[in-house]
């Protein structure tokens, strides 16, 4: 009766073993799956911006719905030109010679299609200084995609653009001017900021039930309706102001010509022309009614 109770008291203790060793197996297998899915996984813009947004103090919320930067609170007299690159490279070399020039630095919103057929105009922007902001990888309306897609759709561009340049884009318009408060969050997530140019400010502060006293600086050459339009609009634009962002096309038929009348006719009237990144806040900022960010009372003291 001993023997047995031996016995089977050693086959427990031998089960047991296998057992835990068995276990041992399995965690190493597990960890070692773990640690290769995170080596192969893309490195995020969530990833690389995570660090800034978590300290921020960046606050979209406007009432009962969050809007984008329209345009900037700041008694400097500055104002930034901005270029939406769709379609189109054929007059960029001449864009960009106009504004060395006058040593002009501006940024660019580049699709994810304009990136890669065009990479050495990419390449050639970043080395001149300008900034190089994210316009979508498709340019889709971006209020009718799930958060799933647009988060590929700003991260498509965001990498492509990294392995070309080595930059970290951190500016994200949004085509058409489309938006809600999703695309406005996600963008926010992902460490970018949310910019537009503006004439739809006068409906956002409707929406908001507020009355809109000032906007921003739409140039509407897209619309062909020749140089000197281009320029009446953006010089003598009711709206423009210390910090207005400007709309511009880098495609559009009559930019190229319209462009050094611009720069002097903004000059003369005694403004300075510097990037969005040099413009906006980086942090601890509110957006009002009309989109305009406004530093925080935090960022003030």
């Amino acid at each position: 009766m001993k023997f047995f109770k031996l016995k089977r008291r050693h086959v427990c203790l031998r089960e047991n073993a296998l057992f835990w060793v068995f276990l041992a197996l399995l965690s190493i297998g597990c960890m070692a799956k773990l640690y290769e899915q995170a080596s192969l996984a893309p490195a995020s813009s969530e990833s690389v911006f995570a660090s800034s947004q978590a300290e921020g103090g960046r606050d979209y919320q406007v009432k009962d719905r969050k809007l984008p930067i329209y345009c900037v609170q700041t008694e400097k007299p500055q104002v930034a030109l901005s270029f939406d690159a769709a379609w189109g490279n054929e007059d960029t070399r001449q864009l960009m010679e106009i504004l060395a020039k006058h040593n002009v630095k501006v940024t660019f919103f580049m699709t994810g299609g304009w990136v890669e057929k065009y990479p050495e105009d990419v390449k050639y922007i970043a080395s001149q200084g300008h900034d190089l902001g994210n316009h979508s990888e498709n340019h889709k309306n971006m209020s009718q995609l799930g958060e799933e897609e647009i988060r590929t759709e700003i991260q498509t561009v965001h990498d492509r653009v990294k392995e070309l340049t080595g930059q970290d884009m951190a500016l994200f318009r949004p085509p058409y001017g489309d938006y809600d408060d999703k695309v406005v969050a996600v963008a926010d997530r992902m460490g970018y900021y949310p910019i537009q140019y503006d004439n739809h400010v006068i409906e956002n502060a409707e929406r908001c039930g507020y009355r809109t006293v000032q906007g921003n600086v739409d140039s509407l050459d897209w619309k062909d309706y020749g140089a000197d339009s281009i320029v009446d609009k953006v010089v003598n634009h009711k709206h423009l102001g210390n910090g207005s962002i400007i709309l511009m096309h880098n495609g559009a038929k009559y930019t190229p010509q319209a462009l050094e009348a611009v720069i002097t006719g903004l000059q003369e009237k005694g403004y300075e022309l510097v990037p969005i990144s040099q413009l906006i806040c980086k942090e601890q900022f509110i957006i009002d009614h009309e989109g305009r960010q406004i530093p925080s009372q935090k960022a003030v003291q």
